[in-house]
């Protein structure tokens, strides 16, 4: 059981993993082996290290399939143990289609995957460069959705394995931004990374165009924490990168990093 004093820093629906991340902790100290985890998001593994952190003898390392994945996995081990790029069962595959007929997108290739029966964090990033499709999976399970994902949509396609010196890596088009709000709230968050109204954010977020770390969010008031992900049906995305401290007029300075923000 996670110490009331560090999960009270947590929201309630992150008390689950928070447990987790302390058991399976506990486990690599009692243990003394590694332990590997699914892909997790940014906010997942800022959890992730806080809680590894205070297991003496326990340390932890990352890998998403290329150096600037957002979807990682970690292995969590002791101080005997180098983790080496095979123990982290990452498996990348290319979509091969009709790229001269047809046009694929995150959404559709993600949804189609999860239709076969497989779990988000079996999936790390799903990468393009504008033509090629490329997305990593947990080897345990690559076979399997080699076998069970011939189509994404109505269109036709082949998955093929490929090599880590095959994986796409996507240009970095975020734009880093230091501001201040008045709020954690996520209403304020997205009103203040994207330009729109305090108003708008909130319609955005009640007719469900609004999602923290790819979960539904239909509360503005929903406070925000840092290494979240809140992405904007139309506008992008927004990365807390830091929060950090207050200024003399008591607002809250935070860093973000907003993708394809309107201009």
């Amino acid at each position: 059981m996670v110490d009331s004093n560090v999960s009270q820093h947590y929201r309630q629906a992150e008390l689950p993993f928070l447990e987790s991340i302390d058991s399976l902790s506990g486990r690599v100290a009692n243990e003394y082996r590694p332990i590997l985890t699914d892909f997790l998001n940014p906010r997942q593994l800022y959890i992730l290290e806080t809680i590894v952190n205070r297991y003496e003898g326990v340390s932890f390392q990352t890998l998403g399939g290329y150096p600037s994945a957002e979807l990682k996995r970690a292995v969590a081990f002791p101080d005997y143990f180098v983790p080496k790029a095979d123990d982290y069962n990452i498996t990348a595959f290319q979509i091969d289609y009709p790229s001269k007929f047809a046009t694929l997108s995150h959404g559709q290739i993600l949804g189609s995957i999860m239709g076969s029966g497989i779990d988000r964090d079996v999936i790390g990033d799903i990468v393009t460069d504008g033509l090629n499709w490329q997305f990593m999976c947990e080897s345990e399970m690559a076979d399997y959705v080699q076998s069970q994902v011939d189509r994404i949509g109505k269109i036709k396609i082949k998955l093929e394995k490929i090599q880590p010196e095959e994986i796409i890596v996507p240009v970095d088009e975020g734009e880093e931004l230091t501001t201040t709000v008045a709020s954690l709230r996520v209403d304020a968050l997205v009103s203040e990374g994207f330009h729109i109204s305090r108003h708008h954010a909130k319609e955005l977020i009640e007719s469900g165009m609004i999602r923290i770390n790819w979960e539904d969010a239909n509360r503005p008031d929903l406070e925000i924490s840092i290494q979240d992900i809140i992405s904007v049906r139309g506008f992008g995305r927004l990365v807390v990168q830091d929060i950090a401290g207050m200024t003399k007029k008591g607002k809250i300075r935070i860093a973000l990093k907003v993708y394809n923000r309107n201009k």
